[in-house]
């Protein structure tokens, strides 16, 4: 399944809609990236987007280095230096005391690019930093559905389309509101990771599965082994 996105502005070339990830607020992700880092401490964003969470990181006085293969998203990025390109393929000959990778990049159905995604990790936290990931856990992939969703505000998330085509594959939907006016679709592929399979991924590149940081456990710290 090709990743594809519908709505007013500009839509990166994985479906993502600009124009909405700009609007949105950063929410919890700020505080939880606090918890595992320094004060002060440097953190590399991957697939850090319009700067929704770099922004909040910015502000509270970390060193942020904000990485993203769209251009459209990296231009509305203030205040961080920014990095163009593949997450898979990054190599900056730097370690940072927090490396976070969000968005549930973790769960591609591609297995190559879930090793090459956490090898990036691996290679650039520093000895006893934290790898900071979010993923969607396989019992919340077993709880989707059609019109599962939230409202905070203006903003509406819901879920238009899911199916499993295959043992552990799903394909989604989702539709983005916002005002009265609005709407995005993004539709994307997803794969259903047990707990010992995303540790085994993280073991394969000497990282090792630590905690996990949330209550609704989609939020997992590693560190390096």
């Amino acid at each position: 399944m090709r990743n594809v996105g519908t709505g007013p502005g500009p839509i990166t070339p994985d479906g993502s809609p600009v124009d909405f990830y700009s609007l949105l607020p950063p929410g919890a992700e700020p505080d939880l990236v606090a918890q595992v880092t320094p004060a002060g401490g440097s953190i590399l964003e991957l697939g850090a987007g319009v700067g929704r969470v770099t922004h909040a990181l910015v502000e509270n006085g970390f060193e942020v280095v904000a990485v993203d293969e769209s251009a459209e998203m990296l231009a509305r990025v203030r205040g961080a230096e920014t990095v163009l390109g593949r997450v898979q393929s990054l190599r900056l000959d730097r370690r940072f005391d927090t490396v976070m990778l969000a968005s549930q990049l973790v769960n591609t159905v591609d297995d190559l690019s879930r090793r090459e995604l956490l090898g990036t990790c691996a290679r650039h936290v520093k000895s006893g930093g934290s790898v900071l990931i979010q993923w969607m856990p396989a019992e919340a992939h077993d709880r989707w559905h059609v019109g599962m969703g939230r409202q905070d505000g203006d903003f509406t998330i819901t879920m238009d389309a899911v199916a499993e085509v295959s043992p552990g594959i799903f394909h989604a939907t989702m539709r983005y509101g916002y005002g009265q006016d609005k709407v995005w679709t993004q539709s994307f592929a997803s794969k259903r990771l047990t707990d010992d399979q995303l540790a085994a991924d993280l073991a394969a590149e000497g990282l090792r599965l630590d905690r996990f940081l949330t209550e609704d456990r989609m939020w997992v710290v590693a560190t390096t082994a």
